[in-house]
């Protein structure tokens, strides 16, 4: 039979393991997109590929068409968001927002935007 140290030990290294193997992956997960960089960008393709759309982020509440469909996006601001619609000129059922620091493929391809306040 094991002692309580013994179990405590073992679930001591389990938890170690499980943190670095986490971290592992989000490192992983991380350079996979281009640096972050203050603005927001908006990629035709996932995880930051692609062609790159910058967004003026002082811009706020203007609807801006995309020439091509976005679908990943970097967003480093402390007062301003993203959000991201399916359909030209801010139309389409369930719109993406962004928040003020993210790093995002988009759940659906997105045709336009328009920046608000974080």
């Amino acid at each position: 039979m094991l002692t309580s140290r013994a179990k405590l030990r073992g679930a001591v290294v389990v938890s170690a393991m499980a943190v670095a193997l986490i971290g592992a992956g989000t490192a992983a997960n991380a350079a996979d997109w281009p640096p972050l960089k203050e603005g927001a960008y908006l990629y035709s393709g996932t995880h930051g590929t692609g062609p790159v759309s910058a967004v003026d982020l002082g811009d706020f509440g203007t609807c801006h068409t995309l020439a091509t469909a976005a679908r990943s996006i970097q967003v480093v601001s402390g007062s301003a968001s993203v959000v991201l619609y399916p359909g030209a000129g801010c139309t389409g059922a369930n719109p993406w927002a962004s928040g003020s620091l993210a790093q995002s493929d988009l759940p659906r391809a997105a045709l336009s935007y328009r920046v608000v306040s974080a």
